[in-house]
């Protein structure tokens, strides 16, 4: 059974090392690098989704997929077009449909950020205006019936701007779990590793 970890938006496969490393899962844990699954293609939300379906596809048995902000939107869009595929489904930080406010004041703050902030995340700064640009537009709510796998949604207590959207995606689909991890923000993988890897492990104990 494959484990297939994604990062989210200004971070890297790197991310999950931690996570990982705790739950002592690397025999079967994948952790895809965005930027490298599209290659040279332009950088379009479409485009990502295509490459991480391929990517997802070349596994015959069902996976659990495991998504972090754009990482779980990708999850979820999976999920839902591939429900046979998937065996369980955690998604931190998830919005399912896209707020475009707050990707607006997104956009914004990246086109004034130096192109040097970029470089060690993968994606170019041009790459993250236009992901973002594409995804403005992403709305899952009249797909979300077709997931039926176990699911669980995780997000930062001081995650706020994430918060409303988990509690949301929690009363919209079925057999869901709904976990806030304390003291931790946005980036969760990142902030409470140790914490996010024992919420995991107790997850998938039940799941086999």
């Amino acid at each position: 059974m494959k484990q297939i970890y994604v990062h989210g938006l200004g971070q890297t496969s790197d991310s999950w090392t931690k996570t990982i490393d705790i739950l002592q899962t690397t025999d079967y844990s994948l952790c895809p690098n965005l930027p490298d699954l599209v290659h040279s293609k332009e950088v379009t939300y479409d485009n990502l989704y295509a490459a991480f379906s391929d990517y997802c596809n070349q596994y015959d048995e069902p996976i659990d997929l495991c998504g972090l902000s754009l990482g779980g939107v990708l999850a979820l869009n999976y999920a839902i077009q591939y429900p046979k595929k998937v065996r369980s489904l955690v998604l931190i930080a998830t919005q399912y449909k896209m707020p475009k406010k707050l990707l607006k004041f997104q956009n914004l703050l990246f086109r004034f950020m130096p192109k040097s902030m970029f470089q060690q995340m993968g994606f170019r700064k041009a790459d993250f205006l236009l992901l973002c640009e594409t995804m403005m537009e992403l709305d899952f709510n009249n797909s979300l019936h077709k997931i039926s796998c176990p699911t669980l949604l995780l997000y930062g207590e001081k995650d706020t701007a994430n918060k409303n959207a988990s509690i949301e995606l929690a009363e919209l689909l079925k057999n869901v779990e709904l976990k806030t991890v304390i003291g931790a923000g946005h980036e969760v993988n990142i902030e409470s590793p140790q914490e996010l890897a024992e919420i995991l492990h107790a997850f998938y104990e039940r799941m086999s």
